[in-house]
């Protein structure tokens, strides 16, 4: 397979502030993914990206292994990197621990930017779950290396977080900082998981075409004494992420659903009912998921 011309890419821009090493990644970035290149598919030569964007080996290859970090890219010696199948990140969705928890747990490091935090007026649902209109409304955008993985909204109850600063959410964890400076500890709640397709806003964010089929994981979680503690919604680039379901007689199930209001498929999951098959409903959760997202790239590609 004939490696990619270097001529298609852009040329750097040397006005601004922005490493050379980050736009050769940026770009090489955007490239894989606007031409849609597959696993396999050969970038152009470490020579020749010195030539055309005009820098040095090393800023090359210094951009060459940010993108292998982020598993977009294989790199082997004496040959040009090549695309790597894509990897897949796990998530266990009927657990109390947050995303960043799990991902670390795995190995795998979880950058958070926040993009927002400050009072906002929340939707009606969310203010009942509360019992106040007194809330916080935090916005993160989640990067797996330098790949965008998920956009997060979660509302939280201002009296509970005073003094609650964004720079403390940086590549940090919202649980871990609940619970160091505010004494709370997520407990019981209730998630449910659904196939979605990006419109113009979460498809910049997460910097995939819009209408591409997401994966968005909302839940509700209460405290340690019962009382509400969040409220979050989370929209998952689908191919970067799996979402496991622990099925055990007497602890987790999921409860299978068609459509709701909404015209999404849905799929709740909480403690699991006496005289029910946790299995049949794991396996009807995953055929649920996957009828829809088949449907949602079939749309795409209309």
């Amino acid at each position: 397979m004939a490696p990619a011309n270097a001529e298609d890419l852009p040329a750097l821009d040397r006005s601004g502030d922005v490493p050379l090493h980050a736009q050769v990644a940026a770009l090489l970035r955007g490239y894989i993914r606007t031409r849609k290149l597959g696993a396999g598919a050969l970038l152009p030569s470490e020579a020749a990206l010195c030539e055309h964007f005009g820098v040095a080996r090393s800023v090359v290859r210094q951009a060459l292994s940010a993108l292998a970090a982020e598993g977009l890219i294989q790199r082997e010696a004496g040959r040009p990197a090549v695309v790597a199948a894509p990897r897949e990140h796990r998530r266990l969705v009927q657990r109390s621990t947050g995303l960043y928890e799990q991902f670390a747990q795995s190995g795998v490091t979880l950058k958070t930017r926040v993009l927002d935090l400050a009072p906002s007026e929340p939707p009606k649902a969310v203010a009942e779950f509360f019992g106040t209109q007194d809330l916080l409304l935090l916005e993160r955008l989640r990067h797996v290396a330098d790949a965008p993985l998920a956009y997060v909204r979660t509302w939280l109850p201002a009296a509970a977080v005073p003094g609650l600063r964004a720079e403390e959410l940086t590549d940090a964890s919202l649980h871990g900082v609940l619970t160091r400076r505010f004494g709370l500890h997520p407990g019981a709640g209730r998630n449910q998981i659904r196939a979605v397709a990006a419109d113009a806003a979460l498809a910049g964010l997460l910097q995939v075409p819009a209408g591409t089929p997401l994966l968005m994981l909302e839940g509700q979680g209460m405290d340690q004494h019962g009382r509400p503690l969040e409220w979050f919604s989370t929209w998952h680039r689908a191919e970067q992420l799996v979402f496991d379901v622990d099925v055990s007689v007497g602890h987790e199930s999921v409860q299978p659903r068609l459509r709701g209001a909404s015209g999404t498929a849905a799929a709740a999951v909480e403690p699991a009912v006496a005289g029910h098959d946790p299995l049949a409903r794991a396996q009807a959760l995953v055929a649920e998921l996957s009828a829809e997202l088949a449907r949602l790239r079939a749309g795409n590609h209309d």
